[in-house]
């Protein structure tokens, strides 16, 4: 099993930059995919960005230029650097990581999400 645990989000003015992270843990794993993943009340989950274990990203058209996604192998975590942030980017902000035990054929995917983060941006 993968456990993830986000952090970073919080409440903020239009224009400020938060960085958000989610570490994962549990037994032995190899990370295919992290990404992040935002939920506002009454609306659909919205893919913000994701990054590959081969560094492929892919950002919302919403957030480009101006969120940056990076992963650290080393420590199992994934980073949102989310800058000048705007009202409309008020979410829980989800993180997701797509895992396998192993890269051979006889490895086993997980998929694992985190219990969200909250981002609040006022005007």
């Amino acid at each position: 099993q993968v456990q993830l645990v986000e952090s970073g989000g919080g409440l903020v003015q239009s224009g400020v930059s938060l960085r958000l992270s989610c570490a994962a843990s549990g037994s032995a794993f190899i990370i295919m995919t992290m990404g992040w993943y935002r939920q506002v009340p009454g609306k659909e989950r919205e893919t913000v960005a994701f990054i590959t274990h081969r560094g492929y990203t892919h950002y919302a058209d919403s957030v480009r230029d101006r969120f940056s996604i990076s992963m650290d192998n080393a420590k199992n975590t994934v980073y949102l650097q989310m800058n000048w942030l705007k009202p409309e980017d008020t979410a829980v902000y989800i993180c997701n990581a797509e895992t396998r035990t192993s890269l051979t054929v006889e490895g086993r995917a997980y998929d694992a999400w985190g219990q969200g983060t909250q981002v609040t941006v006022s005007s």
